[in-house]
């Protein structure tokens, strides 16, 4: 909305993790080229703490673009899982051909003869665990295992730990000692100085094509850093809203009245922030209704696709935009099967499902076409899944319970934007039957990573992440088992 007003090509202050906006100063610089020599030339497990959005995740996005080419990154992103299922998501994100029920010693000989393999190639895999304070102290062991896979001269899986200040705690516990005493490297984010909060607000601003004077006075980054206490998100949810309500008055100058309106709107307490556990993916229907979530998804994805959704209802269907061109972030189009399947597909019987839908062709109800369409998603994604490759990635936006609901929701985005780049399929989450949604298909987890962090906000709320083809089949055909 301010764009323009401050000459500006792009946001400045989202609080996505893009490297583009990646600050060298508060020490973020030092502590990226350190990771960088301890996972290509260091031993044993590191370690990376700071407080709710200091820039931990940043970090561990850059590492990637700056690591060389013959290390291979695994990201495990939802670590509170038990110790046997820590080693499966590993075995699955590295496409290892096993079974989601193997047994631990299976899925561990699997994956050593793996890294054996990249070893003799000359190459090296390293796993960052995002938000490894919430992960259980039985599985923190079982990564202290993980960790002594070795030939006699190397370590065969380096691990990065990144986690909130809770995990020194838990580290500290003598029947974890073990792990402790394996972390070689320990690095920790503190919060920014004003001095470096004034440097890296002119920094983002540069970054996003500021060419002004500096925006920003003392008592107002004064004001930024009080109310911030030095934390990354917090600045840029701050500043952010101070520049929206200088846009609103008409003037090129923020001041310290524009923070504080800001700082009203974003609620921020005098207190360093609470340290709760990192939402679950499917504690979206504890928090709000599965209706709710859907439908700021839905909402979000409209926006995303460059559509308003206020007057998304009264555009006709000849003049809305083509969503293949209007999304750069996919990465390729959706293979063919599945856009046949979604228009000619029939409904699929399922018991954890109330469908009622009539075969396809002839006149049908309202209610009857809302049907079709997921039982046409769900039939597409089968094909997809059966079609593509194992490392093709996708990026798991939420799961409800609700059927009903997302068929409502499917029918009202089929209008607004290319249906085909929504997948779903059939899981158990918390005993119940459920139904997961995807975004996307990408050829390589890079162009994957870049759509995830080119979502709008709202998307984010549910902690949407990465999965693989493989993992996704494995999933299913646990669940088809059970």
């Amino acid at each position: 909305m301010y764009y323009s007003h401050f000459g500006l090509s792009q946001a400045p202050f989202k609080i996505t993790p893009n490297t583009e906006f990646f600050f060298s100063g508060g020490n973020r610089g030092p502590i990226l080229e350190a990771l960088i020599y301890a996972i290509t030339h260091g031993e044993g497990i590191i370690k990376v703490t700071g407080e709710v959005g200091s820039g931990k995740t940043m970090l561990c996005h850059m590492l990637p673009t700056r690591l060389p080419a013959h290390i291979e990154t695994v990201y495990i992103a939802n670590p509170s899982v038990s110790p046997e299922e820590i080693v499966h998501a590993i075995a699955f994100e590295l496409q290892l051909d096993v079974d989601r029920g193997a047994p631990r010693l299976e899925v561990m000989q699997a994956l050593h003869d793996f890294l054996l393999a990249r070893c003799a190639e000359g190459k090296r895999v390293v796993v960052f665990v995002e938000e490894s304070q919430s992960m259980p102290i039985a599985t923190l062991e079982e990564i202290r295992l993980l960790s002594n896979l070795e030939t006699r001269n190397d370590k065969l899986l380096q691990i990065v730990l990144f986690g909130q200040p809770e995990l020194d705690d838990n580290l500290r516990q003598p029947n974890i000692r073990q792990l402790r005493e394996r972390i070689t490297h320990s690095f920790r984010l503190e919060p920014l100085t004003p001095g470096e909060i004034r440097e890296y607000l002119m920094f983002r601003m540069r970054a996003a094509g500021y060419r002004g004077p500096d925006l920003f006075t003392n008592s107002v980054v004064k004001h930024i850093a009080r109310t911030s206490l030095g934390l990354t998100r917090r600045v840029n949810l701050i500043a952010d809203k101070a520049l929206l309500a200088a846009f609103s008055e008409n003037t090129h100058t923020v001041k310290p009245k524009h923070v504080e309106a800001a700082v009203r709107d974003s609620e921020f307490s005098q207190q360093m922030p609470h340290r709760v556990e990192p939402r679950q993916l499917w504690s979206g229907a504890a928090l709000v209704g599965a209706g709710a979530v859907l439908g700021i998804a839905i909402y979000a994805l409209l926006q995303h696709a460059g559509q308003d959704p206020a007057t998304a209802a009264r555009v006709p269907a000849t003049d809305r935009p083509d969503a293949a061109v209007s999304d750069p972030a996919r990465s390729r189009a959706t293979p063919p099967a599945a856009a046949a399947t979604a228009a000619t597909a029939e409904p699929v019987s399922d018991p954890g499902i109330k469908s009622g839908a009539p075969a396809v062709g002839g006149d049908k109800s309202a209610a009857a076409e809302r049907t079709d369409l997921l039982e046409a998603r769900l039939a597409a994604t089968r094909d997809w899944l059966a079609a593509e490759a194992h490392a093709t990635y996708s990026i798991q936006l939420m799961g409800t319970n609700d059927p009903e609901q997302l068929r409502e929701q499917l029918n009202a985005l089929a209008k607004f934007i290319e249906i085909n780049s929504i997948f779903v399929y059939r899981t158990v989450a918390k005993q119940k039957p459920s139904l997961t949604v995807l975004y996307g298909s990408y050829t390589n987890p890079r162009a994957a990573r870049e759509a995830l962090d080119k979502l709008p906000e709202s998307l984010k709320v549910n902690r949407p992440l990465l999965r693989t083809v493989q993992g996704i089949r494995a999933e299913i055909r646990q669940h088809q088992a059970s």
